[in-house]
């Protein structure tokens, strides 16, 4: 410093010293003066009650002052939010599981690990889900109507209406979210199926992934299913790749992930409280297990569907799961019976139900080495589980019973005697439930599987698509009671029945955002009291234009257009809402539905209709039917914004959703390689097993396949062998039309000149699967081909330069 400068400076501190602005050398601040610098570090307008997320900074108790030496540290005090014994929570929820097939409430297959939850805690027979994936998910997770938080179909069907546009809102947190700031350590394990199918990629955004709705760590998938065998898996952010293991099951890899994570808790942070979700994919399609799970049901669906339905009900009303004057509901004239069913197609149906009913019980026994670990830890008594039996009733989406699941979604034509010739030419029906298949049972089944009720998955007006056990059993907190508690309750009620018994209030303001309303009414009123009247007075239940409305024991309901069960959604064009009769039931006397009541009662019909409508303009419902939007406008679709890519040996793993659309649209895909003498291996592949398409070298041969579906391949072979050396490759596909299932002309080139050509007489509309991904160099994920699945994921032995890629 500059003498000048020395003394301006000194002749400053003067001047404070004499005005009492600043005493002795740097003495302590006055109270006041601590108390406003404090009050500025830590904004007073910001409550600590937890109204408002997260809380305040704690102010530091530690004195800064220019010399280290003249200045106190002290380590700030951090308050407790939680009481000092706030139970751990486990959340499981099944998938695609009915109300009639848990052995634990009459069911034919074995669920011990179900039965043992029972046992230590209570169980709910009057408890519903939203009869489809996104929704019921968003609504457990909110504690609020899945309209409301923009879920109204599933995310791969989401369109530009408030109501159904896949995204969580932040103005609706998570109970996740809401916990982490209360200091839990959250893990999701599983399918998660809430982040919109266009922002899956490797570059996000990540807000909307599990990490960016409050879970501090994330083993799973994206999308609405995936292959139990080679799943598309997501470790928090980052794509991760399971082995080529035989004995590998994605079940029980999240059992050990989760176990790992539950001991990773205990050695890093012991005192605080866990949130476990844990979402499998079982038993959605693909129904995918060992077989040794699935012959443990030789023989013992035999007598078919209509059977089974029978022994479940009086099986049900036995063991006091259902009320003594319950009707069994009929088989709807449009479901075949099982009588029906040609003798040499019962094979094919028969084994479809038996690795069902292996895939159940396995995943079952997955949620239990769970439940034993929370034992091993010695954290299970003070743990909440609440095992949901499924996010929707079982579902008939497998149609006729299929070995290719998204046939249905697509709405392709097809018989069974083409699966089974299909199935045959790959090896016959010991395929059935692994890798190469993409198998579905019989909507028959999922229909028995939903006894003593209507209907199935996707119909929200009957309780066949929406009502799914439930077991609560906290040790520490809740006396076990075999009495199954019949109070009305829904999946938006999860939520605040968990900040109930953390003790907690929802808050008003997360980050910054104002708080929607919480729609769900806590249940824990119903632990002591069995016979407790339901608080819960009304609830809407709408899901692709079908819907109800429960308002004070009675429901008001109407089919809407959709039948899951028929084949090309017949009637969807014609449908209008304004014409959908309305069906009225009163449900303290009739607990399946059986009884239609509107004719005698059309003034409360009507206002239960009145009612429907209110809350429909308060959750964002209309317009009604905008979930099946997409299947009338196919143009719409979920895609891609680019029309041309610049690919290289680094694109991996794109989701098909934000792929080029190789497989529907014309298009140009020029490779430019160097290639090893008879070199083999993926040049490019999209899609997996149950559909897509591949180009691939073996041996020096290139080899194109159109894999639709499983029911038919097509395919272009080069005579000759590619050079060594670098050459050009050019994939021309020509569709004859924009109408869906259109023929496409492939034509390959090297270096300018064809080599090989083939038709695909029919080609997929929508899309191969909603997992499966596009990967240059390499076939990630169950393989396209199967010429090549011994050798997956079969990368190409060259070197990739660039891979160019334009929709014609």
């Amino acid at each position: 410093m500059k003498p000048p400068f020395r003394f301006l400076a000194v002749a400053l501190v003067c001047l404070l010293l004499s005005s009492g602005v600043i005493s002795g050398a740097w003495a302590r601040p006055s109270a006041s003066a601590t108390a406003s610098a404090q009050s500025a570090a830590s904004p007073a307008a910001t409550p600590t009650d937890g109204s408002v997320l997260p809380f305040p900074p704690v102010p530091s108790a530690s004195l800064a002052r220019p010399r280290l030496q003249d200045s106190v540290h002290k380590r700030r005090a951090q308050p407790q939010h939680l009481r000092a014994d706030a139970p751990n929570v486990l959340i499981v929820l099944l998938d695609d599981v009915g109300f009639g097939q848990a052995s634990t409430f009459g069911g034919e297959i074995n669920t011990p690990t179900l039965s043992k939850l029972a046992d230590q805690g209570l169980s709910y027979n009057t408890f519903h889900t939203t009869a489809i994936c996104s929704p019921t998910r968003a609504a457990l997770l909110t504690g609020r109507n899945h309209q409301r938080v923009g879920n109204g179909t599933i995310a791969e069907r989401a369109v530009d209406w408030d109501g159904y546009t896949g995204v969580i809102p932040k103005t609706s947190a998570t109970m996740a979210e809401v916990l982490h700031h209360y200091g839990y350590k959250t893990a999701a394990f599983g399918k998660w199926h809430n982040t919109p199918a266009d922002q899956t990629t490797a570059m996000g955004p990540f807000d909307r992934w599990p990490t960016g709705h409050g879970f501090d760590y994330f083993y799973g998938f994206l999308a609405g299913e995936t292959s139990q065998w080679e799943p598309r898996l997501v470790e928090n952010t980052t794509a991760i790749e399971p082995p080529h293991d035989k004995n590998y099951h994605l079940s029980e890899d999240m059992a050990q992930r989760s176990i790992d994570w539950l001991r990773k808790h205990r050695a890093f942070s012991p005192d605080k409280p866990f949130f476990l979700y844990w979402a499998p994919g079982a038993a959605h399609g693909p129904h995918q297990v060992g077989k040794e799970w699935s012959e443990k049901y030789k023989g013992k669906f035999d007598t078919g569907w209509d059977a089974y339905r029978e022994r479940v009900f009086a099986r049900q009303k036995q063991l006091g799961w259902i009320p003594a004057n319950t009707k069994l509901t009929p088989r709807t004239g449009t479901m075949p019976a099982w009588e029906s069913i040609p003798a040499a197609q019962r094979p094919f149906q028969l084994r479809l139900m038996e690795i069902y009913a292996g895939f159940v019980e396995h995943v079952d026994a997955q949620v239990g080495k769970v439940i034993d670990e929370l034992e091993r830890l010695g954290v299970r008594d003070n743990t909440i589980v609440i095992y949901i039996f499924g996010d929707n009733g079982a579902s008939a989406e497998g149609q006729n019973g299929t070995i290719s699941e998204l046939l249905a979604q697509n709405g392709i034509p097809n018989t069974v005697e083409q699966q089974i010739a299909a199935l045959e030419k790959m090896g016959g029906l010991d395929l059935l439930g692994g890798p190469k298949t993409d198998s579905m049972y019989h909507a028959g089944w999922a229909w028995a599987g939903n006894t003593p009720f209507q209907y199935t998955k996707l119909i929200a007006s009957h309780f066949g698509g929406t009502r799914n056990p439930m077991v609560i059993s906290w040790p520490k907190g809740i006396k076990p009671d075999k009495t199954p508690r019949p109070q009305f309750h829904h999946v938006n009620d999860i939520a605040p029945t968990i900040y109930e018994l953390i003790g907690i209030k929802p808050p008003t303001m997360v980050d910054g955002f104002q708080q929607d309303p919480i729609d769900g009414v806590s249940l824990a009123y119903t632990f002591a009291d069995a016979k407790a009247p339901t608080r819960k007075k009304v609830q809407y239940f709408d899901n692709n234009g079908s819907r109800a409305i429960f308002q004070d024991g009675w429901l008001a309901a109407t089919f809407g257009p959709l039948v899951p069960w028929l084949p090309g959604a017949p009637g969807l064009a014609s449908w209008d809402s304004a014409k959908d009769k309305w069906e009225l039931y009163n449900l303290n006397a009739d607990f399946s539905e059986a009884d239609d009541l509107a004719a005698r009662e059309p003034q409360r019909l009507a206002q239960l209709q009145t009612s429907f409508d209110q809350q429909a303009v308060a959750n964002k419902v209309y317009p009604l039917g905008a979930g099946i939007w997409l299947r009338l406008h196919p143009e719409d679709r979920i895609k891609s914004p680019y029309r041309s890519w610049q690919f290289d040996a680094t694109t991996t793993r794109m989701p098909e959703f934000t792929a080029p659309g190789l497989g529907r649209e014309s298009s140009t895909v020029s490779i430019d390689a160097d290639f090893k003498e008879n070199g083999s291996g993926v040049l490019y592949a999209l899609g997996g097993s149950g559909g897509g398409l591949s180009l691939y070298l073996d041996k020096g041969q290139l080899i194109y396949e159109y894999n639709m579906m499983i029911i038919e391949r097509y395919t272009a072979r080069s005579k000759n062998r590619i050079p060594a050396g670098r050459h050009r490759i050019e994939v021309t596909t020509t569709f004859a039309s924009a109408q869906p299932l259109s023929p496409a002309e492939v034509v390959l080139k090297l270096d300018g000149q064809e080599v090989a050509r083939t038709t695909a007489a029919r080609t997929v509309p929508a899309a191969f699967s909603p997992s499966e991904t596009f990967d240059v160099g390499v076939d990630l994920g169950s393989t396209v081909s199967l010429d090549y699945f011994e050798r997956r994921p079969f990368r190409f032995d060259g070197t990739i330069h660039g891979v160019d890629v334009k929709m014609n």
